[in-house]
């Protein structure tokens, strides 16, 4: 059985922060996507018991499945929960 590596939502958005083409992290549709700490929130990180959603911005300068994939690994290599990444919106260059 794995066991699960202690990780905050604050080193998940460090590890995603450092794919390349990712922009900034995205709060969902209706600003909803968010881990909410002690008088803050992470937006655009949603740590759930079973999953772990990440939406971002790319820049569009990769193709978006790859940068999906990229963060994905980042992310799942240091999780023990399944990792689901959204990517929101490509920025304008």
């Amino acid at each position: 059985m794995i066991e699960p590596v202690p990780t905050t939502a604050d080193d998940i958005c460090a590890l995603v922060l450092a794919v390349p083409d990712v922009v900034r992290l995205h709060a969902g549709r209706f600003g909803e996507v968010a881990t909410y700490l002690p008088g803050r929130r992470i937006t655009g990180i949603r740590l759930g018991d079973n999953l772990i959603e990440v939406h971002v911005v790319v820049a569009g300068q990769v193709p978006v499945r790859e940068t999906a994939q990229l963060i994905h690994a980042a992310v799942a290599t240091s999780v023990a929960t399944p990792v689901h990444v959204y990517i929101e919106d490509v920025a304008a260059a």
